[in-house]
């Protein structure tokens, strides 16, 4: 195993995805703290779609076709065009995991990739495949967080008219 390659953290986080979403019923799983807010079926199948049409599929662009131009996303927009909210959460969850464990598989074939090698960033300047791994991580992460926002909004509200302040500032 390539020790460049983060795989341990990639499958610790689907882990931890899986549980967070334990237990949670279909009203929870749909549920938004307000408009602007994704529910847990909305980040679960953003990460589902985020796995292998994006941090996948841009990697291999780096590292093996860098000058290639990247094949164009809808992240937000996939939420509302792809329906993420009308699914089934242990479907979804079923739909990720697969992505997920494809993508170790992959990147268990990498061997000693070199994750200097970069490619031009639409954006401007260029990204190393370091940095795609890094932000594939981190964007775990940051799902994560959004995860245990979602169930601690989730507990207040259903918690009232008692308050959850006793357990300490969010």
């Amino acid at each position: 195993m390539t020790e460049s390659i983060p795989l341990g953290p990639l499958a610790a986080q689907a882990e931890s995805i899986w549980q967070l979403c334990a237990g949670v019923d279909e009203s929870q799983a749909r549920w938004r703290p307000d408009a602007d807010s994704w529910s847990m079926l909305e980040v679960i199948n953003h990460l589902a779609d985020e796995e292998s049409a994006d941090f996948r599929a841009r990697l291999d662009c780096i590292l093996h076709h860098p000058e290639d131009p990247w094949s164009p996303i809808d992240p937000t927009g996939w939420v509302l065009q792809r329906g993420y909210n009308q699914r089934d959460l242990g479907e979804s969850l079923q739909r990720f995991s697969a992505a997920r464990e494809e993508s170790l598989v992959w990147l268990r074939s990498l061997g000693d990739a070199d994750l200097n090698v970069s490619a031009p960033a639409p954006w401007g300047g260029r990204i190393c495949a370091g940095d795609m791994l890094a932000a594939w991580v981190a964007h775990d992460l940051l799902h994560l967080r959004q995860l245990v926002e979602l169930h601690y909004a989730w507990t207040a509200q259903r918690m009232q008219p008692w308050s959850v302040a006793y357990a300490g500032d969010w």
